[in-house]
């Protein structure tokens, strides 16, 4: 018997195992039809029952996200199961360990993909047969309920079962913590090391699954007043005494996720009532049937969006993700008179400044009456923060209004931990302009205060075009782009970051690169990661970094044009893209593409 005879042996009878033991029916048959084939020499079978159980799909900060299907490698009962019992396991034993006596509390959300409600109330069965207080959101909902009810039930942990934007074949579970599992800073917020690696140990802990008790019952099913509660406050967060425009007509889309119903409640709530959901996306589909790829940021996700608000005659198009934690905002541009959806950089400008000027209306009201305006929930100044590879438009923007300004690592984890924070973004669509509700990017308090800032726009006479030049003018413009590679096997991003490690570029764009920064050796202000920072004489900045979500390689590229006056504008776009096209000739060149 040859070797790979004998590993495939080995596979089939580690598959018939788990075949036996899947409490799924679902897969369990479909693992059981994979056996068949494998064992009739289906060389198509044999290669996805390897890849199945190839390994065990590793529990780390983003939690667990995969294809749906059968084996440790896959999403499905057995996986969430153990990573379930592996978390009430960690929850019990910080909740112990913190406050002695104290009954952990947990909370469980899902949205409408295949599977997400079976894996949410297993979860729930398991946190309460493991002597945890445990709450079952009332149905599929977006991601920014769970995260708010984190913080508002004042639970120790929670979970959302989602991928969010992922294609229809995936599902994940996404982790935070609360109350007396972690320090302030991170209450109601995503995991950050060394959490992951502690929950991770937990899981690996978990005996055999039928060690793993499910209870009959003893968990709390949510009212639908926890969603109530979420779109008042959320609606609450305008100002109308200061921004009291509300003519806006609004095509929204929720990508045929759960953000529908919410979004137009909010909205509706906030005091625009002239929005049009998209019809053919407005209701959940686990199929996401009329995109390939249900997130905002893929060509063609928003053609139907774009397609409405031009036979309507719409300001503004909001859209969602399909766990509504991203926002996407399109709009008519005057230099072109073609609708375009605004990067996530502009939209996180154009949000950082209308914070900026809520928080100098309510600051000029408190001076009035005599009263102190405060900044940040901590008593810490207010600090504006971004991910270090998202623009730098909003540090200047900070520094001007004298505001504090801070660079985190990629992902929310971080960016909801800045201590004070007031508001935060990263340029893949994700915002927090309410720390204080959602400690984590909320698209539907984001599309609320878009909607405010465009409709204040509009009562002027302009457009969000027209409040991102005005930025321009005085922070320079700043344009962004980036550059994408998707990889088959993860060891070749592996090469290509080393190969830039080895060979270091020395100019971009025509430009010296004067700083080189390796991001994995960590620094004052950042914890180590993965990842290449360039900064050349003219201010160009090109990162490079793997996904931490996808097998892809990522390169971001900013440059910034001086521009004295508005008559420049069009000369410096024009300007601002070619040297983006420069950039990224040669970032493709140092990649050896």
């Amino acid at each position: 018997m040859t070797s790979s005879d004998a590993a495939l042996e080995q596979l089939i009878r580690d598959a018939r195992q788990w075949a036996n033991e899947d409490p799924d029916p679902a897969t369990s048959a479909t693992l059981h039809d994979l056996l068949t084939l494998a064992s009739e020499g289906d060389a198509v079978a044999a290669q996805e029952l390897g890849d199945s159980f190839s390994g065990t799909l590793q529990f780390g900060t983003a939690g667990l996200r995969a294809a749906l299907g059968p084996g440790p490698n896959r999403m499905n009962r057995v996986v969430v199961r153990r990573a379930a019992a592996g978390l009430a396991a960690f929850l019990v034993d910080a909740v112990g360990a913190a406050s002695p006596g104290t009954r952990p509390r947990a909370v469980v959300g899902f949205d409408a993909r295949h599977n997400s409600d079976i894996f949410a109330r297993e979860t729930a069965a398991i946190f309460a047969a493991a002597g945890i207080e445990a709450f079952l959101m009332p149905a599929a909902l977006p991601t920014p309920i769970l995260a708010y009810a984190v913080r508002a039930l004042d639970c120790d942990g929670g979970v959302m079962v989602t991928a969010s934007h992922n294609p229809p074949q995936d599902n994940g579970y996404k982790v935070y913590l609360g109350r007396h599992a972690v320090p302030e800073s991170g209450r109601g917020a995503q995991i950050v090391a060394p959490y992951d690696a502690e929950i991770a140990a937990k899981i690996d802990a978990v005996g055999p699954l039928s060690s793993i008790v499910l209870a009959g019952d003893g968990w709390t099913v949510l009212p639908e007043s926890i969603a109530a509660d979420y779109e008042a406050a959320v609606a609450g967060l305008v100002d109308r005494e200061h921004f009291p425009a509300r003519d806006l007509k609004i095509v929204l889309t929720p990508m045929h996720g759960v953000g529908g119903d919410t979004a137009v409640s909010v909205l509706k709530a906030a005091g625009f009532d002239d929005v049009t959901l998209v019809a053919e996306q407005a209701r959940p589909d686990p199929d996401f049937p009329t995109v390939a790829f249900p997130n905002p940021e893929e060509p063609g996700a928003l053609d139907l969006a774009l397609a409405a608000a031009e036979e309507l005659g719409a300001d503004i198009v909001l859209a969602n993700d399909p766990d509504a934690d991203r926002a996407a905002v399109a709009a008519l541009d005057p230099a072109t008179e073609a609708w375009r959806m605004l990067r996530g950089d502009e939209v996180g400008a154009l949000l950082g400044a209308h914070t900026v000027a809520r928080l100098a209306a309510k600051a000029g009201e408190a001076g009035k009456t005599g009263e102190t305006a405060k900044a940040g929930d901590d008593g810490v100044e207010g600090v504006f923060a971004n991910s270090i590879v998202s623009s730098r438009l909003l540090s200047r923007i900070a520094a001007t209004a004298g505001y504090a300004h801070q660079e985190t690592l990629t992902g929310f984890k971080w960016i909801s931990r800045v201590p004070g924070l007031l508001y935060g973004y990263e340029e893949a669509l994700g915002y927090c302009v309410a720390p204080d509700l959602v400690r984590d990017k909320d698209g539907i308090s984001a599309a609320v205060l878009i909607a405010e800032m465009a409709a204040a726009a509009k009562a002027e006479g302009k457009t969000v075009f027209d409040t991102l030049d005005e930025l321009y003018l005085v922070h320079g413009l700043h344009a962004s782009d980036q550059l994408s590679i998707r990889v088959a096997d993860l060891g070749l991003l592996d090469a290509m970051m080393n190969r830039l490690r080895v060979n270091p570029p020395e100019a971009f764009g025509g430009s010296a690169v004067e700083v080189f920064t390796d991001l994995a050796e960590g620094s004052e202000a950042l914890p180590p990661t993965d990842g290449l920072l360039y900064l050349t004489r003219d201010q160009s900045r090109v990162i490079i970094r793997p996904s931490g979500t996808e097998p892809k390689l990522k390169c971001y590229l900013e440059v910034i044009q001086a521009v004295e006056s508005a008559a420049e504008l069009p000369a410096a776009r024009q300007a601002a893209r070619t040297s983006l096209d420069n950039v990224l000739r040669d970032v493709r060149e140092a990649l050896g593409l």
